[in-house]
């Protein structure tokens, strides 16, 4: 079987691979810029996958280079994870993140549509969302299921709406096999620390190291966390056993309030530190709570987390010692 990843270089995209390949895949993957170092992936991971720099902006020129890498590598399944995955970055430039997020998409179904009139390839493609897209609900509300409405209250949030409309549409009118997800938060070894619990890890690591307090953001929000490891799992799952043209959300179906988040973290640690509420840190816009219900992905493949939050600190713990 033959799978090709686009943004494999990224956080999720190596641990994805990373799978693949011991699942027994051939794993090309697409990536903008130099390779990713040996951490997450081996180097001999690194050197297994077919490796190719292609920018799936839709203003960019390199469309031919998408469609030699599917003639040359045709896959059996995609997943699509290439995009903007840093909320306040898509604000910063919204024109960027909707040519990433919403025009990558088209770019891939560019390169895909004559090969697959041809006969050549009809791949199962995997479309990876937010359950950002969900916004601002009610407390009684949770945990959404796929059918709550959507209301995005970032552009973020927006762009990955609109590309999950373009492939529910691709799907009906033209019978490519898309499945999209709604993925709520996820963290594990190697995310950048720009996200929230590598970051609360890192200011843990500063407090025992000089003391004083851990800054953090907005301590009430809720948030729904998996490991990243039991989200590919779930990808390489839906890819065999979803149904195309529908939507799955990715998620545990329990959440955390932030501020006990940061309080487990400072334990995991070992660190007695006070908690700070920090203005700076916080977002303009927050939707107070966001958890997920994972039952129509559980239904529908049989998945089921095995990592908890407490390994996702532990994993972040140790990669930082």
């Amino acid at each position: 079987m033959r799978a090709l990843v686009t943004g494999a270089g990224g956080f999720v995209g190596q641990w994805l691979c990373r799978q693949l390949l011991r699942d027994g895949w051939d794993v090309a993957g697409v990536t903008i810029g130099t390779l990713p170092e040996p951490g997450i992936l081996t180097g001999s991971e690194l050197a297994a996958i077919h490796w190719r720099g292609v920018d799936l902006r839709i203003c960019a020129e390199e469309r031919r280079s998408m469609r030699s890498l599917l003639v040359a590598q045709p896959p059996d399944a995609v997943f699509h994870l290439a995009g903007i995955a840093f909320q306040p970055s898509a604000g910063r430039d919204q024109a960027m993140a909707l040519a990433t997020n919403a025009g990558g998409l088209l770019v891939l179904l560019e390169g895909i549509r004559p090969l697959r009139a041809a006969g050549e390839i009809d791949p199962t493609i995997l479309v990876v969302g937010s359950g950002e897209q969900y916004g601002r609900h009610d407390a009684g509300d949770l945990p959404l299921r796929e059918s709550a409405e959507r209301r995005p209250q970032t552009f973020y949030a927006a762009t990955k709406a609109a590309q999950e409309e373009l492939a529910l549409a691709a799907c009906r009118a033209e019978g490519i096999k898309l499945i999209a997800t709604r993925s709520f938060n996820h963290s594990g070894r190697g995310q950048a620390p720009s996200f929230l619990i590598p970051s609360l890890v890192a200011r843990a690591a500063a407090a025992r190291a000089a003391g004083g307090d851990v800054a953090i953001g907005n301590s009430d929000v809720i948030r729904d966390f998996l490991h990243v490891d039991d989200v590919v799992s779930a990808y390489i799952s839906l890819v065999a056993r979803g149904t195309p043209g529908e939507v799955y959300n990715v998620c545990s179906g329990s959440g955390v309030r932030v501020g006990d988040l940061a309080a487990e973290v400072l334990a995991a640690a070992g660190v007695r530190a006070p908690l700070r509420v920090d203005p700076a840190l916080q977002r303009a816009v927050d939707v107070p709570a966001l958890v997920g219900d994972p039952a129509k992905l559980i239904a529908a493949t049989g998945w089921s987390p095995r990592r908890s939050r407490s390994d996702i600190i532990s994993d972040l713990l140790d990669a930082a010692s």
